[in-house]
């Protein structure tokens, strides 16, 4: 597993994968929706996928003296360290713009998305979508992407419209607040995400790989 690990990141990554990790420090622009950053990352994770079915890299993975879900698990471990990496530094910008900036005019009167503990929720709800819609699609065939992603598309834009019109519904709009460092509710709404997310991950993980083993490659 640790073999075919190096392998996505060495072989199968896109550099768009690790150059769109950049997007995560979109958390410290005012007046823009900026949890489209989530889905930027999982844009470039895509692209991974894109240049794979066109170098045959599924085919190569499943000749390898590997279990065919073994390179289920790789693709979902690499999707996962990728999302990871996006989100400590959105983490790390977003505490930093709570701590230092909070109290900031652009942020203070932002009608839209603050960078905060819920922004992070949000993210790791979009990750957690990526890896159900698209990667749990992508592996019923190993090779069509194409409707799983625009699924993955329509699905993130949902939650960024959702999440975006949350905090202006009267009794909500704590969500939206710049600086809520101490505030245990907006901890326990991002560790709730951070549960769904490890545990939507798992669940997908493993009904893909139910679903790859009937691929005939």
């Amino acid at each position: 597993m640790k073999n075919l690990l190096n392998k996505e990141i060495r072989l199968a990554a896109s550099p768009l994968a690790w150059l769109f990790l950049v997007f995560a420090l979109m958390a410290l622009i005012p007046g823009y929706p900026i949890l489209v950053c989530a889905f930027f990352i999982c844009f470039g994770v895509f692209q991974c996928f894109q240049s794979g079915r066109e170098n045959n890299d599924i085919l190569y993975t499943v000749l390898l003296p590997v279990r065919k879900t073994d390179a289920v698990k790789a693709k979902y471990a690499f999707t996962a360290l990728i999302q990871m990496l996006g989100f400590v530094i959105a983490t790390v910008t977003t505490l930093l713009r709570m701590i230092l900036l909070g109290n900031a005019t652009p942020y203070v009167n932002n009608p839209m998305m603050n960078a905060n503990q819920a922004f992070l929720a949000y993210m790791l709800l979009i990750f957690a979508a990526f890896n159900i819609v698209f990667l749990g699609g992508f592996f019923k065939t190993a090779y069509k992407f194409g409707k799983p992603f625009v699924l993955f598309l329509i699905v993130s834009f949902l939650i960024v419209g959702i999440t975006e019109t949350l905090h202006h519904i009267p009794g909500l709009t704590f969500l939206n607040a710049p600086a809520p460092i101490a505030n245990p509710v907006m901890w326990s709404i991002l560790g709730g995400a951070a549960v769904f997310y490890v545990l939507a991950t798992l669940l997908s993980c493993k009904v893909a790989m139910k679903r790859f083993e009937q691929v005939d490659m």
